[in-house]
């Protein structure tokens, strides 16, 4: 594998999907400056979302009592963020230890798996809370949440246990005794692989959590059109920015990655041509994808007005403390429409 292409893509190097071994290994048009440009591009993500992220667990712990499945669900969606960031320095720095490389892979499989589900979680939630807002109530209880988020956990665990399986240390340059994380499949067995993690990613991303966003979104929609309540319009506004940030930053990855899916299966695709732009178009798509991560703490945090309540009581008590004119008052939502999110 040509140095140049380690240089220019990160995790879509690190999996290899040219299924066509015969192809000369040009990755064809690719990101400028190599990995100088992508470890900036890392580095940025990181703070961004370290930031956000924290901000978020920051505020959920200390100052908003967690009760319901929707405090759950932001919870965990920010600790998952939290982990996805946590593996681009890694992989930036790209160390040449195997203990390292098995992490970093476990840690990117282990956030991109959970927080895909939690965003579709609560999605799903929302769409409970109002479209079935009293009959769901029973179902929308803390202990439901720690339930349905152990159970998340666990199913990303699963699925990101292959990749830590394989993850493996490439020599690709033996001048420079140079290695890239990347993973080993077994010769025999190594086409079903690379499919299975493509497979896996797919159904996560775009034929499970997308259509189960879309359904619930829909239906959300249709019960708010038909509300009288004043705050409907920043409620649908809000539902139309969740669902058109997930399919900017995720569609265009796992449909890149569905066509390598398909690759070996159809004589039009199967070509060296189609393959070079298809991996190089992974490697844009990723970046756009791991933005998601910064993101999230906007959509689904600042935006909810009982988390952006609670903050800018932290901040305006902090701040007036520090010059002495801080009073204590009530921040506490009493709110119970059923537009009214509890994010």
């Amino acid at each position: 594998m040509n140095i140049s292409e380690n240089e220019t893509l990160m995790y879509s190097d690190m999996y290899d999907f040219d299924y066509n071994d015969t192809c000369d290994q040009d990755p064809g048009p690719g990101l400028p400056n190599g990995s100088t440009l992508l470890s900036v591009l890392y580095y940025i993500l990181f703070c961004l979302s370290l930031l956000g992220n924290a901000t978020v667990l920051w505020v959920l712990l200390r100052y908003i009592k967690l009760k319901t499945m929707a405090d759950i669900c932001l919870l965990n969606l920010a600790l998952s963020d939290l982990i996805l960031a946590v593996s681009l320095p890694l992989w930036a720095y790209n160390s040449q230890n195997l203990a390292s490389c098995k992490l970093m892979t476990g840690v990117y499989q282990l956030g991109f798996y959970s927080g895909t589900l939690f965003v579709t979680l609560m999605s799903v939630d929302r769409y409970l809370a109002i479209v079935h807002a009293v009959a769901a109530m029973r179902a929308r209880t803390l202990c439901y949440g720690i339930i349905a988020s152990i159970t998340i956990w666990a199913i990303s665990v699963v699925m990101a246990i292959p990749g830590v399986i394989f993850a493996s240390l490439e020599l690709v340059d033996a001048d420079d005794n140079s290695y890239e994380c990347q993973p080993l499949y077994p010769e025999d067995r190594q086409q079903f692989w690379k499919m299975l993690r493509n497979l896996n990613e797919n159904t996560v991303g775009l034929f499970v959590g997308l259509p189960i966003m879309i359904f619930c979104y829909v239906k959300i929609l249709f019960v708010l059109s038909r509300s009288r309540n004043s705050k409907k319009n920043r409620a649908v506004k809000l539902i139309f920015i969740i669902v058109c940030v997930f399919v900017v930053c995720w569609v265009p990855y796992n449909v890149t990655v569905f066509f390598q899916t398909l690759q070996p299966f159809v004589d039009t695709l199967n070509n060296c041509q189609a393959s070079k732009y298809i991996h190089s178009a992974i490697g844009f798509a990723e970046i756009i994808a791991l933005s998601h991560c910064c993101v999230n703490p906007l959509i689904y945090a600042l935006a909810g007005e009982k988390f952006r309540k609670k903050l800018g009581y932290v901040l305006t008590r902090y701040f007036c403390q520090s010059r002495g004119t801080f009073s204590q008052r009530d921040t506490t939502d009493t709110s119970n429409t059923p537009v009214k999110s509890d994010y």
